[in-house]
């Protein structure tokens, strides 16, 4: 009887982590640091793959004998990447820019052990209602926006200021749950387990 390879959530994401307990997934939590800067004229796609590419990589070399799974989110507006806000006056602009307007989310999946990798991207399309500067910083006042890529949560107070979504809704939040269980079953990672084991370490 083959034993079911461990698999490494190379994130510290709370979102990633609920994502993934929601398909039955048993997995242990390893955030891994890597550089975020994009590349001079890297496109967004691009950008995305390879960052998460690169944080399953690196925690992969740390853990070799196991499936890593790493993971990038990123909000783009006008062919530009909108990351986490710097501080309220860079959230203002970035929902600003939002707003009444469609704009993409670009979420990469990669999958990697000590043999292959696969990479998945998936984008979806977030149409924004119209906003104003007073509710812009009234959100910002929630301490939502924060940690969100442009600067804000479609899973949590935010959902108001969307006013629909073609796509994927989990990977808008941070992971495109039916693709991310293609590439697990490609590397032997079953889901829907009866119990779920979340290890920190």
């Amino acid at each position: 009887m083959s034993v079911m390879p461990e698999l490494i959530l190379a994130s510290a994401s709370p979102r990633r982590r609920e994502l993934l307990s929601q398909i039955g997934v048993e997995f242990t939590c390893r955030p891994v640091d890597i550089d975020e800067t994009p590349l001079p004229d890297e496109p967004p796609r691009a950008y995305v793959e390879r960052l998460a590419l690169e944080k399953a990589r690196a925690c992969q070399q740390l853990n070799p004998g196991t499936v890593v799974l790493g993971s990038d989110t990123s909000v783009v507006v006008d062919g530009c990447i909108l990351g986490k806000p710097v501080d309220e006056a860079d959230a203002v602009r970035m929902l600003m820019l939002l707003s009444g307007r469609q704009h993409q989310v670009m979420t990469a999946v990669a999958l990697v052990d000590d043999q292959r990798q696969c990479v998945e991207t998936v984008i979806t399309d977030v149409a924004f209602v119209e906003l104003d500067e007073a509710r812009c910083r009234a959100y910002w006042r929630t301490g939502e926006p924060c940690d969100k890529a442009g600067a804000y949560g479609i899973q949590g107070l935010g959902a108001v200021l969307v006013r629909g979504i073609e796509g994927s809704y989990s990977a808008v939040v941070g992971l495109p749950l039916m693709q991310t269980a293609a590439l697990l079953q490609q590397f032997d990672i079953p889901i829907w387990q009866q119990s779920i084991i979340i290890k920190n370490s």
